[in-house]
């Protein structure tokens, strides 16, 4: 491995100046790549990460010795941040504590992040004008321990088809893990409760027409291990998934890699990389780049929680939040 203490180097970005320390780190042992290697990537999907976390305060997962060592998650902004670097302040109830996490406006800030060790970038499913009101709808198709993809495959099918039946606008991207994310833009009018809700009564219709793939039990030991829990507790506050165009900190540098519906049925997770994606961008752009033209509404989806629930249905309570 190549010393810590290899010369840094700046990188000029829309105007703006990064200084990157110890570029020939080597953050991912298996396939050699570099910390440049990982600004390199960030510089040529730019359009789209930047897309992904626009004005949404973001918690950021680093690796200052690379994968090899400790992961920090962290929400506060680190110290030394330059003054154009944008935050937001939250506050957290539960620890009666704020803190200002980033929040992307520009490419810049996204490589500020990156010479600050970070390797993955976990949005809200808000954003800093009113995080309470979320304009992301999150559905994570979470395989369980035997599962497989083929089964995200055939639930991801399902998915699709009763967003059409809604006439929402869903937007699949690979985990970057082993499941898939499915977002759709929705109106800020209601809090992350009312979101989780609405999510929920949708993963529920996903699990009655799939009863053999999915399942919405609450409790993680009291899932089939056969079965792929559609995770609604993504829309509650605080939680946050890896955005689309993020690396993972996996060994081969794995992407949250957005995909065509046409390409569900076929895609392997482990296509989508650091090492491949440049070129795909390069070749087919932003594949979320019209997100915000397609905005559903929720109310069809809170009428079915009201339906459910008057059926006898139960809303766990929200998990609780992390400290700040």
């Amino acid at each position: 491995m190549v010393a810590a203490t290899s010369p840094a180097i700046e990188i000029e970005v829309d105007g703006r100046t990064v200084r990157v320390s110890n570029p020939d780190r080597v953050y991912f042992p298996e396939t050699g790549a570099t910390k440049k290697d990982l600004v390199d990537y960030y510089l040529a999907v730019g359009p789209g990460i930047v897309n992904a976390l626009l004005e949404r305060p973001c918690m950021l997962h680093r690796f200052p010795k690379g994968l090899a060592e400790k992961k920090i998650h962290q929400k506060r902004l680190p110290a030394g941040a330059p003054p154009w670097v944008q935050t937001v302040e939250l506050h957290f109830p539960r620890w009666n504590r704020t803190a200002d996490e980033l929040c992307v406006t520009e490419l810049g800030s996204v490589i500020w992040a990156v010479q600050m060790s970070t390797v993955e970038f976990h949005p809200w499913n808000s954003r800093r004008e009113d995080p309470e009101k979320p304009d992301e709808w999150r559905i994570d198709l979470d395989p369980g321990p035997l599962s497989d993809f083929a089964q995200v495959r055939r639930v991801a099918g399902v998915v699709e088809e009763v967003l059409d039946e809604l006439g929402a606008v869903g937007y699949p991207k690979t985990s970057g893990g082993s499941g898939l994310h499915v977002y759709v833009r929705v109106r800020p009018d209601h809090g992350h409760q009312v979101v989780r809700r609405a999510a929920l009564a949708f993963a529920r219709e996903v699990e009655r027409r799939a009863p053999d793939d999915v399942t919405t039990t609450w409790w993680r030991k009291d899932r089939d291990p056969h079965h792929l829990f559609v995770d609604y507790n993504q829309n509650a506050r605080d939680h946050t998934i890896a955005a689309a165009y993020s690396v993972r900190g996996v060994p081969d540098g794995r992407v949250s890699a957005p995909v065509r519906w046409s390409e569900v049925p076929d895609c392997d997770p482990r296509d989508f990389t650091m090492a491949t994606m440049p070129a795909r961008f390069a070749e087919i752009g932003d594949l979320h780049a019209d997100i915000d033209d397609h905005v559903f509404d929720l109310a069809p989806l809170v009428e079915w929680a009201d339906r459910d629930e008057a059926a006898g249905a139960e809303t766990p309570d929200l998990p609780e939040e992390g400290p700040a």
